[in-house]
């Protein structure tokens, strides 16, 4: 480990940088003799420094960085290189690895036995940052929860008949099933499973059952990351006990099922939406996280341009017509309607939602669960806002001629629409209406504004570096010519605060396509999708492509991002 040149106690450090006087340090030192506290602890207990002083002093006197632990994304493969035990008794956190050097973050950079202790354990250079003693507690409690429990329930459950009963016979006893998932062990796993997600900020949580392994990986900021293989007979008592919480058939292993958990988690209330799937070796489990702490319902803070934003709020704002927000499953279209939404959410509106699911619940909006098995579609559900005098209605999704039509002609009568739609960009979805069975003309007079977008991971603004990018990649990436000379780039490269991945949160991209008079034209002249795409650049679209090459001007996302998620135009 990397010390400064002239090595100084903690004490001697405070005391040279003013935060307490040198009589105040020897008190603590006695006391400290008498209990054996950390000098640092009982400073704080004294009312002399906080934590935070603690931390800034020494990450300014020692020269190292400053992290908190709790914002980490850490692998399950960096957490094991400390055992639990060394990791409480020296206050440390593993938390990267680049090649031999293990990053570490500890409360007492200045104690050389524990990097000499942890250099001979890990076999590995131990690079210290600073963290508060706090923050490093919390992050080896919820690190033991999960550890211990999986510890608990092999220890527990591994001599369990009636857990090999469930395994082993598809003649399942109910009464068995909810025996062996009521068992403490297997309930702890799970709620530690999931607190531990939304620790890490994860979107999904996937559980996947293997011939011979059971895998469970969190997609965090679009990208999956496996952190746990649990043993692989669990995975029934596992699985029966999320879908006893999602209130689903537990006996039923052959048909997909959904339902959802409604669960308090560090205070807060987080909704999970379930999914079971029959696979060859098991029910996979996929739970989406709803947590509406981290519900981004800021317009401005989506990734809109300046002038998109205008565009699309001016589209939103008009008393009736359609506004239609397509891209692929995942891409933020749920985000930017409830946006939207809270917008347009003042007391003299009716607004009412048609959802498959409701996602979030927003206050003074009357959301509807479409439910298909007994009728309720998206169709029935409109036609029944129709007769509730509603001035703006939201259709999760047009799936079919009939909600399609439906919508269409309350966006002609007087009524705002807005919905969603599966197209690659904003001039294919006038296409994909014409195919799905409407008329061009109503198309034509009911269309606002149509918008496109996608998610990028955002770059971490703590390690991003200049990227020095060949002229023609940038030519080939879409970047006008003029640009080329002053036009500079960032690339990921990856540090503590985002796990070495070098991105640390998303942020859309958009292509908004007003109707203006000339593309309602087109429309009815029965235009091809590319013709309608040529005119509506001319007439300053910008397309997905730019709108990405914008981002990484302004150094929010890397050029592999926008090329990963955009194609040319």
């Amino acid at each position: 480990m990397t010390q400064p040149s002239t090595y100084q106690k903690l004490g001697q450090i405070l005391v040279k940088g003013g935060y307490i006087s040198k009589q105040q340090l020897q008190d603590a030192l006695n006391e400290q003799r008498r209990t054996r506290e950390r000098l640092g602890a009982i400073l704080i207990k004294q009312g002399l420094i906080t934590e935070q002083d603690l931390a800034i002093a020494l990450a300014r006197q020692l020269k190292l960085p400053l992290v908190n632990p709790l914002r980490l994304n850490i692998s399950q493969e960096v957490r094991e290189l400390i055992l639990q035990e060394s990791a409480e008794k020296y206050m440390t956190v593993p938390f990267g690895l680049n090649g031999n050097v293990l990053h570490v973050a500890t409360s007492d950079p200045t104690n050389r036995l524990a990097a000499d202790d942890l250099r001979f354990l890990t076999q590995k250079t131990i690079r210290f940052h600073v963290a508060t003693e706090s923050s490093i507690k919390a992050i080896l409690e919820q690190q033991k929860t999960t550890e211990t429990v999986l510890d608990e329930a092999l220890k527990m459950l591994s001599n369990d008949a009636e857990l090999s009963v469930i395994e082993e016979t598809e003649d399942l006893d109910l009464a068995d099933i909810e025996t062996a998932t009521e068992d403490a062990p297997i309930v702890r796993l799970v709620n530690s499973l999931l607190a531990d997600a939304i620790n890490r900020r994860a979107s999904d949580i996937h559980i996947e059952p293997y011939e011979k392994m059971l895998r469970v990986r969190y997609r965090i900021d679009g990208v999956l990351y496996e952190v746990m293989r649990p043993p692989v007979r669990y995975k029934n008592a596992i699985v029966s006990r999320i879908k006893i919480m999602s209130n689903l058939d537990i006996a039923e292993r052959r048909l997909p099922q959904d339902g959802r958990i409604k669960a308090k988690i560090h205070g807060r209330e987080v909704d999970f939406r379930v999914s079971c799937l029959p696979t060859l070796f098991g029910e996979k489990v996929v739970l989406r996280i709803l947590d509406k702490s981290n519900l981004q319902l800021d317009m401005t803070q989506l990734g809109f341009e300046k002038d998109q934003l205008e565009v699309f709020k001016n589209a939103i704002y008009q008393p009736y017509g359609m506004v239609l927000v397509t891209g692929p499953t995942g891409s933020g279209k749920t985000t930017t309607l409830y946006s939207a939404l809270t917008e347009l959410n003042k007391v003299e509106r009716n607004i009412s939602t048609a959802e498959d699911p409701v996602e979030y619940n927003l206050p003074g909006i009357n959301q509807v669960q479409v439910n298909d098995s007994i009728g309720l579609t998206f169709a029935t559900a409109l036609r029944a806002f129709l007769r509730q005098d509603p001035d703006i209605i939201m259709v999760g999704e047009i799936r079919d001629l009939e909600t399609a039509e439906i919508a269409v002609k309350a966006a002609l009568t007087g009524h705002l629409v807005l919905s969603t739609l599966h197209t690659n960009d904003a001039p294919s979805t006038v296409t994909r209406l014409i195919n799905m069975g409407v008329e061009p003309f109503l198309i034509a007079s009911a269309l606002n504004l149509v918008l496109a977008q996608r998610l990028v991971r955002k770059l971490c603004d703590q390690c991003k570096t200049v990227d020095e990018v060949p002229p023609d990649v940038l030519l080939d990436l879409g970047v006008p010519e003029r640009e080329i000379d002053t036009f500079e780039c960032y690339r990921a490269r990856g540090c503590s605060a985002c796990n070495n991945t070098g991105y640390r949160g998303r942020v859309a991209l958009y292509e908004v396509m007003p109707m203006y008079e000339e593309l309602r034209e087109l429309v009815l002249a029965g235009a091809s999708a590319a013709e309608i795409r040529k005119e509506a650049i001319r007439l300053g679209m910008k397309t997905l492509r730019q709108s990405g090459i914008e981002k990484v001007k302004e150094g929010i996302t890397s050029i592999e991002e926008v090329v990963r998620t955009t194609s040319v135009g």
